[in-house]
């Protein structure tokens, strides 16, 4: 849901943005780079140090280029298989720097290995969910289901939640610091629903395709001689 309604706004109030970079020579597949460095270099520098406010405003920064990439391509007319399969690629490298992040400060400093196994799960179910979406659509099914927690909830429930736990150890407010726990738990959650949802709907769609398949060659010519 977020995905739909979040993206379609952004995508109208960075149109400006993008429109500078293409005049300015940058292509999209620089952006999707630059981007997921920078996602990944402020997860794996902040959060294994327990720095959680700034990591995520570093992240919060690039991440919004998974946005802007897109727009571009569709401005300069340059949309193509290769752009969307290195932005989905990327995508999932981003998904694992945060959760890994988290990971580990909590097999660290964090010291906490319930909280390290759940961050670590986060990290899992987040490519499973959306591998299973890939893969359906890959042998010919509409997977017409997104599902509970797709990526976009993911990142601004960890995100958020994360970022004001950070100022725990930012500016002296320990009272909020249970947040980032609730957060790796609603997600954990979240994504376990959604690749049942997601199992459930491509199981349901492949028998239907396997029925109307065997109908189709039963009614073939020549099929009952």
């Amino acid at each position: 849901m977020l995905n739909k309604y979040a993206r379609a706004f952004f995508t109208r109030v960075l149109t400006p943005f993008a429109a500078l970079l293409l005049r300015r020579g940058v292509s999209p597949d620089t952006v999707t780079l630059i981007g997921t460095a920078g996602v990944v270099a402020g997860a794996l520098v902040f959060y294994p140090r327990g720095e959680f406010f700034w990591g995520t405003i570093c992240i919060t920064v690039f991440v919004f280029s998974d946005l802007v990439d897109g727009n571009m391509a569709r401005q300069a007319g340059v949309s193509s298989r290769w752009g969307a399969f290195l932005d989905s690629t990327l995508d999932r490298v981003a998904d694992g720097a945060i959760f890994g992040g988290f990971a580990l400060w909590y097999a660290g400093t964090g010291d906490n290995d319930i909280m390290c196994a759940v961050a670590i799960f986060c990290l899992a179910s987040g490519q499973v969910v959306s591998y299973t979406k890939a893969r359906g659509e890959s042998i010919g099914l509409p997977v017409a289901v997104n599902g509970l927690v797709e990526r976009a909830e993911r990142l601004v429930i960890t995100l958020v939640l994360g970022g004001l736990a950070g100022f725990h150890r930012t500016f002296g407010v320990p009272a909020i610091q249970i947040l980032l726990p609730i957060a790796l738990w609603i997600v954990a959650a979240g994504s376990l629903v959604t690749l049942w949802q997601r199992m459930v709907t491509v199981r349901r769609e492949s028998a239907e395709a396997d029925a109307a398949r065997a109908e189709a060659e039963a009614g073939a010519p020549g099929a009952a001689s």
